[in-house]
């Protein structure tokens, strides 16, 4: 059991099937849930999550949260310790990383998440950032 924090190419590849990621995706959040993760989305990823079904409508919006708690993923807030954290990311790093990935990766690391898995293959340097945990980009 641990602590799971997912970036919005997860959710977006396990919500729609013909994504490209939506396997690979699926078989690790089966993992997770196995092992009795507890599972946690930022709200900034969140929003990147959104944007697909917002286009939709309503309906499609509430469908999307609808299986996201029936998963369960927990929406996290960006408070003031994960945005001093994204700021530093930031700085240290420039450009290299955007904003909405730098304030995934300092969510894992203020919450000292055991995982951060991402479709991002640019993360693979999340390490180096000070996140200390597994990163498992699919």
């Amino acid at each position: 059991m641990g602590l799971t924090v997912l970036d919005a190419g997860v959710v977006i590849g396990w919500m729609d099937d013909t994504d490209a990621h939506h396997g690979a995706v699926n078989a690790v959040l089966s993992e997770s849930r196995s092992r009795g993760d507890y599972l946690v989305l930022p709200a900034s990823a969140l929003a990147e999550a959104m944007v697909g079904p917002a286009g939709r409508g309503n309906d499609a919006v509430e469908t999307a949260m609808n299986l996201l708690g029936a998963v369960p993923v927990e929406t996290v807030p960006v408070d003031g310790q994960v945005a001093v954290e994204t700021a530093a990311l930031r700085a240290s790093i420039g450009t290299r990383l955007r904003l909405p990935d730098a304030m995934v990766v300092a969510t894992a690391i203020v919450l000292n998440a055991d995982r951060l898995v991402t479709t991002d293959r640019r993360w693979p340097f999340a390490a180096a950032l000070g996140f200390e945990g597994e990163l498992i980009v699919v």
